[in-house]
């Protein structure tokens, strides 16, 4: 294929669905929360019925990764994956599963991971097992932005398999090391002069995920003494300035880019891993995180490509976090390995023309409260704790107005094309664990 793109794919870590101007969030007292993400989606496409394969991290995180339903996989049965001895020894991303950068590296990419990885722990699983040449970030699923210390008060920020020593704030780390890549990647290869292979790379932001610390909170940090959960702290205010820090470094790369000249023909990719926590904002959606209604799982998806989208487009498109792969794919002329089949499905005709579109049914399930979900069109079958619901999410988004009972023939057609999409789904093991962060104990029910 003729100049493939480079790719940049940013994940935010429990960003909700209306936390972004873009989609509708309100001004912090400091002023607009994300000014270059709602230019981004200015200059090329808004999703506004994207999705996250899961309500929780890791799981997402393997189907982003492989293009495939994350139910393939034994570690992505972990809700999320914790990071105890056990965990670290057994479940993770096997080296030998293709993935999206093993494939793109295969075809001449160069590849990196800058953020966080979740997908299981060194000696066993790791970045740079799986396809990415450069690694800087986070292993576990959370950790400090100061001391970067995980839940089990583990230094977690490594380069490579060697940790790091190096008490920046995590995001504005993240955000600069992106930016030095960038500039790196930029640089022609020796007797040329242009720019050599295409890239990929990765920013998964751990923000705006807790512990709930901006630039100003070095001493706060310090205060927790490891105790990252931070159940007793954080308001809106906080959390606002921690997406606007991830924002601005957002910046920082959109303007590498347009300064190596990289600009046009560059896909950027936004989304989140799961819907928002305790302190997003989800309107008009409700639940989040570990839920299966709307506010767990629908989540911004933002792509700009200007060789290839038109500027201020929208794309009502149904869609799931693995079609990325798919679609990335697709823009560089790779296929996939046919041993292991892609569950996602290019958009790349969407990027093209906001105005296509297709059929895309969507299922989910969740260990957590026995949930399952399934969308079809305008419908939407869940369960949620053995109660069954239906919903018509083109009239009621906020899924308070249950037809279950009106309409007993689509539930049960919707309620069995369910149950044959999961026959053909590895079951939940025994031995898989929930791990929620907090219950009715700390805060009120949402």
């Amino acid at each position: 294929m003729t100049n493939p793109p480079n790719i940049v794919f940013i994940v935010a870590d429990d960003l909700g669905f209306a936390d972004l101007g873009c989609y509708g969030g309100r001004d912090a007292t400091f002023g607009a929360v994300s000014p270059n993400l709602d230019r981004m989606a200015r200059d090329g496409m808004r999703f506004t019925q994207g999705y996250a394969n899961s309500s929780v991290c890791s799981p997402t995180r393997f189907a982003l990764i492989t293009g495939r339903w994350q139910y393939r996989l034994r570690g992505a049965a972990e809700e999320p994956m914790r990071s105890d001895p056990l965990t670290r020894q057994t479940l993770g991303l096997p080296p030998d599963h293709p993935t999206l950068p093993s494939l793109l590296r295969a075809a001449g990419y160069r590849t990196a991971l800058i953020g966080k990885w979740h997908l299981g722990f060194l000696p066993h699983f790791g970045p740079l097992k799986s396809g990415y040449e450069h690694f800087l970030g986070a292993m576990a699923g959370g950790l400090d932005y100061f001391t970067h210390l995980d839940s089990r008060g583990q230094h977690d920020l490594w380069d490579g398999e060697s940790l790091l020593d190096d008490d920046s704030y995590l995001t504005d780390l993240f955000s600069r090391r992106a930016v030095q890549w960038i500039e790196h990647a930029a640089q022609p290869a020796q007797g040329h002069s242009t720019p050599g292979k295409p890239f990929l790379l990765s920013l998964h932001y751990t923000a705006p995920h807790w512990p709930w610390e901006t630039r100003e909170d070095r001493a706060l940090a310090q205060s927790l003494g490891g105790q990252i959960y931070h159940m007793d702290g954080g308001n809106i205010e906080t959390y606002r300035r921690m997406i606007h820090h991830m924002d601005e470094g957002i910046g920082q790369v959109m303007d590498a880019l347009r300064r190596t000249g990289l600009d046009e023909n560059t896909l950027v990719i936004f989304t989140s891993d799961n819907g928002g926590e305790r302190f997003s904002d989800n309107w008009p959606l409700v639940g989040g995180k570990m839920d299966l209604t709307e506010g767990g799982i629908r989540v911004p998806w933002i792509a700009r490509w200007p060789r290839m989208i038109q500027p201020g487009t929208q794309s009502a498109q149904h869609c799931l976090s693995m079609d990325w792969m798919a679609t990335i794919l697709d823009a560089a002329g790779v296929s996939a390995d046919p041993d292991y089949p892609l569950d996602g499905v290019s958009l790349l005709s969407v990027l093209r023309d906001a105005t296509h579109h297709f059929e895309r049914p969507m299922y989910w399930r969740m260990n957590h409260r026995s949930q399952r979900a399934y969308r079809s069109g305008d419908w939407k079958y869940l369960r949620v704790d053995d109660h069954d619901y239906l919903f018509n999410l083109a009239q009621d988004e906020r899924e308070r107005s249950n037809r279950a009972a009106r309409e007993p023939d689509r539930l049960r057609h919707m309620r069995q094309a369910w149950e044959d999409w999961n026959a053909d789904m590895p079951g939940i093991p025994s031995d898989a664990t929930i791990s929620p962060v907090y219950g009715l104990k700390d805060m009120p029910q949402r």
